[in-house]
């Protein structure tokens, strides 16, 4: 029983921990399509926003794993899923503007896609 615990408890800190690798590779693909954008005014307000919401995503999940209790690691992962919602807002938007076109930001789409349904998900369940 013991060792079916220790087991479980490995494979969800070698989640996490892979989890926060992918936020910060995805936090780094943000930043490098933000530098991609028009030097304007918009363009820098959107840089801004996006390079906030896109980085804020892996950080809140790293503080999310060192919570000190489950209804702050909660709150954390609801903020988690809060960026990354706010990070696909802004990707849409980029796209309707025409700076950038949807093949060209696909990558950062999906992954953001990808890792909005993942904390929706631990939204709910935890």
């Amino acid at each position: 029983m013991i060792e079916k615990q220790n087991k479980e408890w490995e494979n969800r800190k070698g989640f996490a921990k892979e989890l926060e690798k992918r936020t910060l590779k995805f936090a780094v693909s943000i930043i490098k399509l933000s530098a991609r954008l028009p030097n304007t005014v918009e363009g820098k307000v959107v840089r801004n926003q996006i390079t906030k919401s896109g980085t804020s995503i892996g950080a809140n999940y790293r503080e999310a794993n060192r919570s000190r209790s489950r209804a702050d690691f909660k709150n954390k992962i609801k903020i988690c899923e809060s960026e990354a919602s706010e990070t696909q807002y802004w990707l849409e938007l980029i796209i309707e503007a025409g700076w950038l076109t949807a093949a060209e930001i696909n990558v950062e789409y999906d992954e953001c896609s990808q890792l909005l349904a993942l904390f929706s998900t631990f939204a709910k369940n935890c």
